[in-house]
């Protein structure tokens, strides 16, 4: 199997994207795995900024330092240079379609699709809630990013 090679996509790219790609990465190097990890938005606001400050402390409380990633908008080649683009919610899913090229192969999909009893279901923008919606971000996408290894294997 060639490397995997995976893209996770939200609106901004400054909260649910960048956990993902965090989730994953830490679930990839526990299994010794060899893959490309990588997030961005479907929008351009933040392009260049870090993540916000609240996914920072999510990811921080799980051993995991993204203060270096930086938002950026999902590109055309990024549909030949991934093997799966995952969306963290319906709308963003329906926005990649969209904007995919004629020559793209990379397979689309939604994240939860990945975990067994959650297909069909976004994960919450927690951008304009509490802190507490940040949680419940890490736990859906470390629950996606083990099921992603699994499928995998």
């Amino acid at each position: 199997m060639s490397r995997p090679a995976i893209l996770f996509v939200c609106l901004g790219n400054i909260c649910r994207s960048p956990l993902a790609e965090a989730a994953l990465r830490a679930e990839a190097d526990k299994a010794g795995a060899d893959m490309l990890v990588d997030s961005a938005g479907t929008g351009d606001w933040h392009v260049g900024s870090p993540p916000d400050r609240r996914a920072q402390q999510q990811a921080l409380r799980n051993g995991i330092d993204i203060s270096g990633y930086r938002g950026r908008q999902v590109q055309p080649g990024d549909f030949r240079r991934f093997t799966h683009i995952f969306a963290l919610d319906a709308d963003n899913l329906r926005d990649l379609r969209r904007i995919r090229p004629a020559n793209g192969t990379a397979r689309l999909g939604l994240l939860m699709d990945m975990v067994p009893g959650r297909e069909g279901t976004g994960v919450v923008d927690p951008y304009f809630g509490s802190d507490a919606g940040f949680e419940v971000t890490w736990d859906d996408v470390t629950r996606a990013a083990r099921a992603i290894m699994e499928h995998l294997r």
